[in-house]
């Protein structure tokens, strides 16, 4: 195999070591040497660019793209699929390199994946959402009419469960449909109208089963959790990542402590959910409402979790919002108190262990994966990332290449 360096470049290569200057060998889709004065078959001269590992996005929706309820309900069944082809080759094309799809993804997707028949991220995926009835993933209205996103189809198993025996038989159905990980919401949301996001869903048996059963197969569980009572319930039953936590309180950081989970804060999404808004995306009015109040609570949640020492991986919910923005995150979380350099770890190293892929993925070390991004000038104004991407590199493959 032909044997590329990208050559002078600055490289955080995500470990927590300080920038570098050196050469980056890549061969046979992997890192082969990281020093000074390497040689190659092509030579990428990357001087002054800053070089990282690819981005994780570890909580994205790839069949969804806005949160307009009336434009959703107009979609013919089908679309869903090409959508998603599309929204994964904009998340590559942004820089993220890995994703884990919480629901809507099925089999055949990533599979498409995965032969090259379409571009995108390595994924890992949940394929649906587990909801109480009621809860924040039954699509059931007041009036009886149906409003689901995740609309169950023979990749995608019905996902409204209660009690411990359906949920096992529930989460085994999506193993056996091949789903990597399994989510469910343990909280009301903001998106689904009727319910409280504060209130918690499931109780600590049934939010076990499922983490029984996951764990049994290799695989873990997510747990949508808004309000500080869903992620106490979360935690104790041995979820490996609470998404959101808008709620979260001094006990719930205690909790992340204990159990050693991870918080996805998932920052982008009430953002981009009122900027959307904003812009007259047609929504139920308790739905407008929710979003607008959880804004501020949010964001001051994430920063004492951050300052209280719990780990965070960067997730953003894309799906309700538009793709190929995950960079965004970076930018929002150096706004609760990350430094630059620990905001990219959050979306590299931290993510990769989220996801037990850390001996794939996520840092630039010799024998992992060469999923690679360059930046050019003031690289580590993250709020600039889009402007500032030069290139992205998947297993070697120089998908993005802008110098």
């Amino acid at each position: 195999m032909a044997r590329t360096v990208l050559s002078g470049g600055r490289v955080f290569d995500g470990t927590g070591a300080a920038e570098f200057v050196a050469d980056v060998a890549i061969e046979d889709g992997r890192i082969v040497e990281v020093g000074t004065g390497l040689t190659g078959d092509e030579v990428i001269d990357v001087s002054g660019k800053l070089v990282i590992p690819g981005l994780m996005d570890t909580h994205v929706h790839a069949t969804s793209s806005g949160a307009d309820v009336l434009k959703a309900r107009s979609m013919p069944f089908s679309l869903q699929f090409f959508e998603a082809a599309e929204n994964f080759k904009k998340m590559l094309h942004s820089g993220v390199t890995t994703a884990r799809d919480a629901g809507g993804v099925d089999l055949g997707i990533k599979t498409a994946i995965e032969l090259g028949m379409i571009e995108g991220p390595r994924v890992q995926i949940a394929i649906s959402v587990l909801s109480q009835t009621g809860g924040h993933g039954d699509g059931w209205g007041v009036r009886g009419a149906v409003d689901n996103f995740m609309v169950p189809h023979p990749g995608r198993p019905e996902a409204v469960v209660d009690g411990t025996d359906e949920m096992r038989k529930k989460v085994r159905e999506l193993l056996r449909a091949g789903a990597n990980v399994i989510k469910l919401c343990t909280s009301g949301g903001v998106l689904s109208p009727g319910d409280d996001p504060r209130h918690p869903h499931f109780n600590v048996d049934e939010i076990r089963v499922a983490v029984e059963e996951a764990e049994a197969a290799g695989a873990h569980v997510l747990a949508h959790a808004q309000g500080a009572e869903g992620i106490k319930n979360a935690l104790r039953a041995g979820v490996r990542s609470i998404e959101h936590g808008i709620f979260l309180d001094d006990e719930c950081i205690e909790l992340f402590h204990e159990t050693g989970a991870w918080l996805v804060p998932t920052l982008l999404a009430p953002t981009a959910l009122n900027e959307q808004i904003d812009a007259g995306a047609r929504m139920p009015q308790d739905v407008i409402d929710k979003a607008r109040s959880v804004y501020a609570v949010h964001t001051e949640a994430i920063r004492r979790a951050h300052a209280g020492g719990v780990k965070i991986a960067l997730g953003t919910d894309a799906g309700v919002f538009e793709h190929g923005v995950a960079w965004r995150e970076l930018g929002l979380l150096v706004g609760i108190g990350m430094t630059p350099q620990e905001a990219i770890i959050a979306g590299t190293k931290t993510a990769s262990e989220l996801l037990r892929i850390e001996d794939e993925v996520g840092t630039l070390e010799v024998g992992k994966a060469a999923d690679v991004v360059v930046l050019g000038g003031d690289a580590w104004d993250l709020n600039r990332f889009g402007d500032n991407l030069e290139m992205v590199i998947q297993a070697g493959n120089v998908i993005v290449d802008k110098r």
